[in-house]
């Protein structure tokens, strides 16, 4: 634990406590897990939630309309992006294995105020999160399901109502299960299995050898079909690929919640600290406003050890590999398939796989993948809205005596009440653009959310915890890098619309 401030006449005061917040509680690290084999399927979690959201964003719809646009080439940038975004995760869940709180607790931690910081970040994530691009993209899914053709300008209305529907049954969802994280990393791997096992299948029967190598090639910036490296294609719309970089894995608010689904997973002091449980079929559970922190002597380090072994598995094993091969296989998937040059906007964007399938394939197999699309989409916005549900929730909950004291410190009725305000401004918010300019909005904003949160984890990890477990000279390095890779893409993104 930081050493306690002493202040000219005043009682000392943790350095953890600085900003408003009560300060930590010495307790014990939990002892980790030692899984084997198909163990470590229940031991990993988070890393599988997170992927999940990512598949829908970045990898199924950013993706193949930069890829389509401008090529294969470009896939570089999501391999630098997950990479940064992997580090990024880990550095987050270092900070929960040892306090047991998520990283927003962290970042109300330090000056000028617990109050202050909390504001300002649960405005950047209603900015990011707050706009219900996932549902109103299923909707373009469904709709071709339904007409079986993409939807037009004239099917707005249709498209709406639709969205309406896919975003209210996000809200019933989770109202039932015992823990919500729970009920979340159930679904997501049925998710990723299904969703990835169909996009291989799917790029083996559609996607040419050509667009094979092009694509395995892309990783590393090399353009195959013109024999040469190619970082970035002249007349780029950095709008669209800022949005794709920041949404190359989960992105900005996405990454954030991790660490509040690994506190409620029981990763390391997540254990002492509880949960917040469902509605329907969930039980009261106390929920500690405040974290707790171990002594870093032989024992506390060898515990720690085996805790960061499954922090390893669940983000370079679970979230980083699936990351790669969830945007490597719909971009090779697409452009065998859709013309080069394709501009993939509108209300049908989420179906324009299907229909470009039904044209070789007939429509059993065009409904197949519009149903898949629909899937995929409706599980990011789950995911989405829980996680922010579940970062103003903590916030508040940390931050605000008075919310924990109403209804009898039960976390559930702050919860569920942030749910339904989420759930009446979604509605509003479907009426406000078409899919993808929300999809875009919101993936732009997590580009800042990057740049900012970075350099303010560097700094929780570097000043707030003890010695002994804060990170290697590596990992501090590639935080101050992710500002600048990220920085950089924002810049381009605000000078292309100037």
């Amino acid at each position: 634990m930081a050493e306690p401030m002493t202040i000219a006449g005043e009682v000392a005061v943790s350095q953890e406590a600085r900003s408003g917040l009560d300060p930590w509680t010495r307790a014990d690290l939990p002892v980790p897990p030692s899984p084997r084999g198909l163990g470590w399927l229940a031991v990993v979690g988070p890393g599988v939630i997170v992927l999940g959201a990512s598949i829908g964003s970045g990898e199924f719809l950013l993706g193949p309309a930069v890829f389509v646009r401008h090529g294969l080439s470009l896939l570089w940038v999501t391999v630098v992006a997950v990479f940064l975004q992997t580090v990024f995760n880990t550095e987050l869940m270092r900070y929960t294995i040892a306090t047991g709180e998520p990283i927003y607790t962290g970042f109300m931690r330090t000056r000028p105020s617990s109050t202050g910081w909390g504001w300002f970040y649960a405005t950047l994530h209603v900015l990011q999160m707050g706009w219900p691009a996932f549902a109103a993209n299923a909707a373009g899914a469904i709709f071709f399901l339904i007409a079986r053709r993409l939807a037009g300008p004239n099917d707005t209305g249709a498209v709406y109502l639709i969205g309406v529907g896919v975003f209210l049954l996000c809200v019933a969802i989770l109202l039932f299960g015992r823990r919500i994280e729970h009920t979340l990393e159930v679904l997501n791997w049925v998710l990723v299995g299904c969703i990835l096992s169909a996009f291989l299948v799917l790029a083996l029967m559609f996607g040419g050898a050509d667009n094979w190598i092009s694509g395995v090639a892309g990783l590393v910036g090399y353009d195959a079909p013109n024999a040469t490296f190619r970082f970035m294609p002249a007349g780029a719309n950095f709008f669209l690929l800022a949005a794709l970089v920041a949404y190359s894995g989960a992105g900005g608010a996405g990454n954030i919640t991790l660490s509040n689904w690994a506190r409620d997973k029981g990763y390391g002091m997540g254990a002492r600290v509880g949960y917040i449980a469902s509605a329907v079929g969930g039980e009261k559970v106390r929920l500690a406003h405040s974290g707790f922190m171990f002594t870093p002597d032989a024992d506390g380090r060898t515990r720690w050890k085996g805790w960061w072994r499954v922090v390893r598995a669940d983000q370079w094993g679970v979230f980083f590999t699936g990351a790669i091969l969830g945007m490597l296989l719909p971009a090779v998937l697409y452009t065998s398939l859709l013309p080069r040059g394709t501009d993939l906007r509108g209300l049908g964007i989420s179906a324009a796989l299907a229909s470009a399938i039904g044209e070789r394939s007939g429509p059993i197999l065009a409904g197949a993948i519009a149903f898949l699309g629909a899937w995929i989409l409706f599980k990011t916005q789950l995911d989405t809205m829980e996680g922010m549900v579940r970062a103003m929730t903590d916030m508040l909950w940390t931050g605000s005596r008075r919310v924990r004291e109403w209804r009898n410190g039960d976390v559930r009725a702050v919860y569920y009440a942030v749910l339904a305000a989420v759930a009446v401004w979604g509605v509003i918010a479907l009426r406000l653009a078409q899919p993808i300019v929300l999809l875009q909005v919101g993936a732009n904003i997590a580009g800042v959310i990057f740049v900012i949160s970075s350099l303010h984890l560097l700094y929780v990890n570097t000043r707030l915890l003890p010695k002994e477990i804060r990170p290697p000279l590596w990992r501090r390095v590639m935080l101050v890098v992710m500002a600048l890779f990220y920085s950089t893409f924002v810049g381009l993104s605000i000078r292309s619309l100037a």
